[in-house]
């Protein structure tokens, strides 16, 4: 049995994953350009999340759930994904994921890379159809914050045994909370919060800092 003994959490959108899962959802819509300029001013800190969150999700009103469920199974893994999770595990890492995005797309692919827990958003459907509302673990930009010290707490691990990965601004809060903080080719607003700046589009170059 493995011992635990540090804590790693990644964001999934554009760190696991390569790419924001909301844009994908919206090509067939019509909308991705449209929801990529909201999402791309929600990551660089210049929109309210919730606020930028709301109003994206309202735009898919009338998808298919089975749809979206068929997109998110199919969203490309970031490089290095793979390798970094397990790499982490060897290291007596818990490996979570927090995405601001959907538990239609964090929980396959966690499934996929061995991926402790994940935590994220529903999106809302009746009789299978989106009805373009939302709910979840990570509404507000402080979500992540509130959700890592409660890990910390439960799992009994401290900051300096915390590593946290992510590339926007809703990733602040939970930078907040951990010593070794990873910008993943990120936004300026969350490089000036980290401790180290990876601009690579590699994972595995994570390895390198723990």
């Amino acid at each position: 049995m493995r011992e635990f003994s540090k804590l790693a959490v990644f964001d999934f959108d554009s760190t696991l994953m390569d790419g924001e899962t909301i844009d994908f959802l919206a090509k067939p819509l019509g909308l991705e350009e449209k929801v990529a300029s909201i999402t791309e001013r929600a990551m660089a800190g210049k929109l309210d999340f919730f606020d930028s969150l709301s109003t994206r999700v309202a735009l898919l009103k009338g998808l298919k759930k089975s749809v979206v469920d068929d997109i998110c199974r199919d969203l490309p893994l970031m490089n290095g994904a793979k390798e970094v999770i397990e790499g982490l595990k060897a290291k007596g890492y818990t490996v979570v994921c927090f995405s601001g995005g959907f538990r239609n797309a964090t929980s396959p692919a966690s499934k996929e890379l061995g991926i402790d827990a994940d935590f994220a958003n529903i999106l809302h459907d009746e009789n299978g159809i989106l009805t373009g509302k939302v709910g979840g673990d990570m509404m507000f930009s402080s979500s992540k914050g509130d959700m890592i010290v409660r890990l910390q707490n439960l799992l009994s691990i401290g900051r300096e045994d915390t590593l946290v990965v992510g590339d926007g601004a809703n990733d602040l809060s939970m930078f907040a909370h951990a010593d070794t903080r990873v910008a993943f080719c990120a936004k300026p607003i969350l490089k000036e919060a980290s401790t180290n700046i990876v601009d690579t589009k590699d994972l595995r170059e994570i390895l390198k800092i723990v």
